[in-house]
């Protein structure tokens, strides 16, 4: 008889229990055990960072972290992004801005981009790009992904932006 592992944690803002073989990381359990697949496998070494999700308010990458470890923490995924039937502002302008292509990777940095408009309202390019480095994407050439996150932080703080211009080649 396989021995499993019982955890409880505070999953997208409710209490969440879950039993799990205990060798599973947390990407394992959120998908497998939990059944919130919008946390993706990518590289499962944490180089790509398309399993991002946010454990006590700091983006993490699941593949990285045992599923033990979550045991009385608060885990948000893409899923507890939208609140009240009304989506985050991060996830309207990726939309608006067309900064998700094929939208893989798109979970990840949505989560690594809400941790840092968090922590600091008025990101600069610099700031964003830093948050974001540990996240990767094949389609697109990232101007589209941080143009996104300025206006997001923008909304979030109440202003209202342009959305940026095409340029001809779609990146700087």
């Amino acid at each position: 008889m396989k021995q499993k592992a019982h955890i409880s944690l505070t999953l997208n803002g409710e209490a969440a229990e879950v039993a799990f073989a205990p060798h599973k990381t947390l990407l394992e359990v959120l998908r497998e055990d939990l059944g919130l697949t919008g946390t993706k496998h990518g590289c499962e070494l944490g180089e790509c960072g398309t399993c991002t999700v946010l454990v006590d308010g700091r983006a993490i990458l699941s593949c990285l972290m045992l599923g033990l470890d979550a045991d009385g923490r608060e885990v948000e995924t893409i899923e507890g992004m939208a609140t009240g039937g009304q989506l985050h502002p991060l996830q309207v302008t990726f939309a608006d801005t067309g900064a998700a292509q094929c939208g893989y990777c798109t979970p990840g940095f949505l989560l690594a981009a809400r941790e840092l408009i968090e922590k600091s309202p008025n990101p600069t390019r610099d700031e964003i790009k830093e948050a974001l480095s540990g996240n990767l994407c094949r389609c697109t050439g990232y101007i589209k992904i941080y143009e996104a996150v300025e206006l997001a932080a923008a909304r979030v703080r109440g202003e209202e932006m342009e959305l940026p211009r095409e340029s001809v080649y779609g990146y700087e």
